[in-house]
């Protein structure tokens, strides 16, 4: 038992001096690396074009898929409207289950879910569509 412990302490490699100075290098040269490119940027700055103009927006301009639906939305009603009723849809789900504790005894209310959360997907995939067609 004795043997096998000076084996073990043999091969290992403390922690301190030499892992936090291994990981002391790696920081630095990571810092150096950094700054190179920071004085690279500073000296030869990189232009995409003219400036944004946050008055003009392009007419090209779409947001990614998943925000299409909601981007399409806002093209019908007011944009205060627009943006609190997404807002609302989530926190309403994230407080349904706490708000409806009651256990379903027909299935007349489980249908009606099930009938308004099909409306609901048939309607955020439609919107994304037309999003992206339009």
């Amino acid at each position: 038992m004795n043997e096998t412990k000076n084996q073990e302490t043999e091969k290992s490699v403390p922690f301190y001096p030499d892992h936090v100075a291994l990981e002391a290098k790696v920081a630095l040269g990571f810092a150096i690396v950094l700054f190179i490119i920071g004085i690279i940027g500073l000296f030869y700055p990189v232009g995409l074009g003219d400036p944004a103009d946050p008055l003009n927006t392009p007419a090209h301009v779409k947001p990614e898929w998943y925000f299409l639906s909601l981007y399409q939305l806002l093209k019908f009603i007011p944009k205060d409207i627009g943006a609190l009723i997404p807002v609302i849809a989530v926190l309403l789900i994230a407080i349904w289950p706490f708000l409806d504790r009651k256990a379903d005894k027909t299935t007349k209310a489980r249908r009606v879910r099930l009938i308004l959360t099909i409306i609901g997907l048939l309607t955020v995939i439609a919107l994304t569509i037309w999003g992206e067609v339009s």
